[in-house]
């Protein structure tokens, strides 16, 4: 797995100071994708390293990881998810996979890795029709861990009031 890119954001994961990691390799081409330069395999090597490095140069100013993508090794950020939630620095995945956590459809992978070490998800595709995450048609979902170990869907925060 590899990062592209990595920035500071404010909007990804909402109420969070994000140290967000794009990670090349998408499997999904999402028809209309904002950042097709992903879909190569191009950067650095996205290992324990690198992250620590990262979030001590940035320190106590960033309280969220989000891994953007990575769908191409889930086990993989899920590790790496596990890293970081160790430091106490939570952790989000951005995922264009189209399912939701809380059913009994949920990959393997998940129901097998999943024990707390997310606590944000974006889930679902990409679809141009749809809209974003601000768009009242979207497709895709975000979720926040509660205080149950469960998921909360909150999709409705990415959306302004007027």
């Amino acid at each position: 797995m590899k990062v592209a890119s990595y920035d500071i954001v404010f909007q990804e994961v909402p109420g969070e100071t994000t140290l967000a990691l794009n990670i090349s390799g998408c499997p999904n081409r999402c028809p209309g994708c904002h950042s097709p330069h992903l879909w190569t395999d191009t950067g650095e090597e996205l290992t324990r390293e690198l992250i620590d490095g990262l979030t001590a140069r940035y320190g106590s100013g960033v309280t969220c990881v989000c891994f953007m993508g990575g769908d191409n090794d889930p086990e993989g950020v899920m590790q790496l998810a596990e890293h970081v939630h160790r430091q106490g620095i939570k952790t989000a995945w951005y995922s264009g996979r189209d399912w939701v956590p809380q059913r009994d459809a949920a990959p393997e992978w998940w129901r097998r890795l999943d024990d707390g070490r997310l606590d944000y998800l974006k889930t679902g595709p990409y679809i141009e029709a749809c809209g974003g995450l601000k768009s009242e048609t979207t497709n895709q979902r975000f979720y926040k861990r509660n205080d149950g170990g469960g998921w909360t869907e909150c999709t409705h925060v990415f959306r302004r009031k007027v």
